[in-house]
């Protein structure tokens, strides 16, 4: 079971009230994982369960108290250290953001209606509130605004070089006018060039290739270094085998089948090096048998894929040079 079905099925043994109080800690994009895991899971053997339970008592045994309550410690640290004027803007740079519960909001909502409700915005508020969003639903919203504001938007995440505190919560208390919040979580600190590629990494390729172009006629070498950054499927080649074979532990072998189609030699050629004979003959006769794929079916295979590959690098779980930078 990859990591996700674990966490499910570990949360289906703890019963409902207990599941839920450990769902309302978590960000939106965990609770899709999750629930979607919940649902799929048929049957679960004895084996299985009393090997999620033991590896939960393991890690649970590891752990220390230290953590807890970390931004009250920070404060009253800081404060002793600098006194309440200095300490004051320091922390304010540091915690400020916690609880954007406006903004954070906007992560449970889905894409159309994000976009209805910045598209009247001016580009620079879009391109606040897509770079706080995660990455696959900020290539999501673009996909729903007007062609002629995607490359005005995109530009301006990749220039976005922070914000200061007052204009974030300005922001935030803008959009909690209009809807209650949700989740304490997130940082002044958005956007740049790699927010910008890795947006455009879950983006199809027509709408990838046209807003880069854009971007290229209005800034070259801007456009430039955001490709630079972009992680693209064919870059899987450059990963070493420890990393795939990590990699491959976590993608269900329907979606691998399908995004192996049409993707570089190279590509295929290290995925089935790094898989068993017995497994890597299997996908090979799957594809053989599945017949033509559609190609929209191909890139969302391969989106999917990469979500998890930068799910991986932000995690630490494997480390990617070179162009994938942008997601370490």
């Amino acid at each position: 079971m990859s990591g996700t079905q674990r966490a499910a099925v570990f949360l289906m043994a703890l019963g409902e009230q207990e599941a839920a109080e450990v769902l309302r800690q978590l960000g939106a994009k965990e609770v899709q994982k999750l629930g979607s895991a919940m649902a799929t899971i048929k049957s679960v053997s004895r084996e299985q369960l009393d090997d999620v339970m033991s590896s939960f008592s393991d890690a649970f045994d590891s752990e220390t108290s230290l953590g807890m309550g970390a931004d009250d410690y920070v404060r009253k640290v800081l404060v002793q250290a600098l006194g309440e004027d200095k300490a004051g803007g320091l922390i304010d740079r540091i915690l400020v953001g916690r609880n954007t519960k406006g903004l954070e909001t906007l992560k449970w909502m889905e894409p159309r209606a994000v976009a209805d409700l910045i598209r009247n915005e001016h580009p620079q508020i879009m391109a606040i509130v897509l770079a706080y969003l995660d990455s696959d639903q900020a290539a999501e919203v673009i996909k729903q605004l007007p062609v002629r504001v995607r490359t005005d938007v995109l530009l301006r995440i990749a220039t976005l070089d922070g914000i200061p505190p007052s204009a974030l919560n300005e922001l935030n208390e803008i959009m909690e006018r209009q809807f209650t919040g949700a989740q304490n979580r997130g940082a002044a600190n958005v956007g740049g060039v790699k927010v910008a590629a890795n947006i455009l990494n879950f983006m199809d390729s027509t709408n990838e290739q046209q807003i880069l172009g854009s971007i290229r006629d209005l800034d070259g070498e801007l456009g430039n270094r955001i490709q630079e950054l972009m992680f693209v499927f064919d870059n899987l080649a450059e990963l070493d085998d420890p990393t795939i074979q990590t990699l491959l532990r976590d993608v269900p072998g329907d979606k691998l089948g399908v995004a192996l189609r049409g993707a570089d030699p190279r590509v295929k050629d290290k995925v089935l090096r790094n898989m068993s004979e017995r497994a890597a003959t299997i996908l090979a006769e799957d594809m053989e048998a599945r017949g033509p794929v559609r190609l929209s079916d191909v890139e969302a295979a391969q989106r999917e894929i990469l979500a998890t590959v930068r799910r991986l690098a932000d995690a630490g779980t494997i480390q990617l040079g070179g162009k994938g930078e942008s997601f370490v």
